[in-house]
């Protein structure tokens, strides 16, 4: 059986990686992939002929695939998942419509108020004066969010008045974001540490007739956004993440299933939405419990790096209980571990950087147990790995306590060279997490 995964990251060597396991799956097609599936025996890349969503249908049919597992939310956004579906491909990743709960700031906060989601209160605007009124009536530190896709720069914490009008001139009058500043969401800001609960979604018209919807939790994983030890400097795509947490309660998590993934189905399963795949909730961990922040329609990154090695499920079977709507009733295993995934960066990022480099793995391939390294912005040319992007690669790594995957993460990455790399060496570490 052959299976395709759209895109080009770490997230996506990951789950090629882990749908490799299961020897069903004879072929994975990889588009455009990266360095890393490059070097998969079970993987081939195809580039497509342009950025073109008719482009990978194209490849698709060609190569006649029948499962297809969509990683970014930019083509899910813009609806290949409707495309493949109606060329009789299995799609795992949501229809158009239920993408718009990340492709629309706007959109996924009027849909948490409808269905009673817990989240903080928040308002939208499309004029520019309103906006800055409101944001003058208001207490700091307080949070400006463009509606559209930004690729993680859409966000603004502004700690006093000046940042936050600031911050609206740049979306909404100098138009830094393009379309996605033209509706702004200003939200409360919440006090407290966050972190990310991915899950697989079962939704289509079969399972809302039979009532056997399903959204089934993955364990609680977390992201560390900021460049530099103790959660300092800018933000990026993610410089490390762990999973379990051991900072989430028992009734934090039992406020998480009812006040958060329960009415998420529930106003899934109302708006008719077709959602077969996986989602995301990014949470903050208040005083008052769990609040979602936003929610994101596919598997998160870095997050899938530690999460999906700590399956103890077939992840393919999965997938496959996922499209046929049985989810509700697919044993889901975890192995009794913990993962840590530091990430490798080229120097400068997330500002400018250069590319080109080769990465050296000759010492890591000598350490049998130092992690699996995940590329993201790397690539293969003339049979050698070199940089391509500001995120590169990361090295996964689990073990029976948090010390001992950190400490073989650690070992595994410091082996791993290229010229100007760069990583955070706290991950994990008490203080490492962005609390707010």
């Amino acid at each position: 059986m052959k299976v395709a995964v759209i895109g080009s990251g770490g997230r996506e060597h990951t789950i090629a990686w882990t749908l490799a396991k299961n020897p069903d799956v004879e072929k994975i097609i990889c588009i455009p992939g990266n360095g890393g599936t490059a070097l998969m025996k079970k993987a081939k890349n195809y580039e497509p002929k342009n950025s073109s969503l008719e482009s990978i249908v194209e490849i698709v049919e060609k190569e006649k695939i029948l499962w297809a597992v969509i990683g970014p939310e930019d083509p899910l956004a813009k609806g290949l998942a409707d495309m493949l579906s109606a060329r009789g491909v299995s799609v795992i990743g949501p229809q158009k419509k239920a993408a718009h709960l990340e492709a629309s700031k706007d959109f996924a906060k009027n849909f948490m108020k409808k269905y009673g989601v817990a989240c903080p209160k928040s308002k939208s605007f499309v004029d520019i004066a309103d906006a800055k009124s409101y944001v003058k009536t208001q207490g700091l530190p307080i949070v400006i969010k463009a509606d559209g896709l930004a690729a993680g720069k859409g966000v603004v914490v502004a700690h006093d008045e000046k940042t936050a009008l600031e911050a609206i001139d740049s979306f909404m009058a100098d138009k830094s974001l393009g379309d996605a500043g033209n509706t702004l969401v200003i939200e409360d800001y919440l006090q407290g540490v966050e972190i990310s609960v991915l899950a697989a979604v079962s939704l289509s018209e079969k399972t809302r007739l039979d009532g056997s919807s399903c959204i089934l939790p993955f364990i609680p994983a977390r992201d560390h956004k900021r460049l530099l030890d103790a959660a300092q400097g800018p933000n990026t795509g993610g410089m490390g993440a762990i999973a379990p947490v051991d900072d989430l309660s028992d009734a934090d998590w039992q406020a998480f299933l009812d006040k958060i993934l329960e009415p998420t189905l529930k106003g899934l399963i109302a708006e008719n939405m077709d959602y077969r795949g996986f989602i995301f909730f990014g949470l903050m961990l208040t005083k008052d419990g769990p609040k979602l922040l936003e929610y994101n329609v596919r598997l998160g990154d870095p997050e899938t790096q530690v999460v999906l090695p700590l399956m103890d499920s077939d992840f393919f079977a999965l997938c496959q209980a996922i499209h046929d709507g049985s989810l509700q009733n697919f044993s889901l295993k975890w192995k009794k571990a913990y993962a840590c995934a530091p990430v490798v960066v080229s120097g400068g990022y997330p500002g400018s950087y250069k590319t080109g480099y080769e990465i050296d793995l000759s010492e890591f391939s000598k350490h049998s147990d130092a992690g699996e390294v995940f590329f993201a912005g790397a690539e293969l040319v003339d049979g050698k790995l070199r940089t391509s992007g500001g995120r590169v690669l990361c090295v996964s790594a689990f073990g029976e306590s948090f010390d001992e995957a950190r400490g073989k993460a650690y070992r595994g990455l410091e082996t791993i060279t290229f010229t100007d790399s760069f990583y955070r060496k706290d991950i994990g570490l008490p203080g490492a997490a962005e609390s707010t």
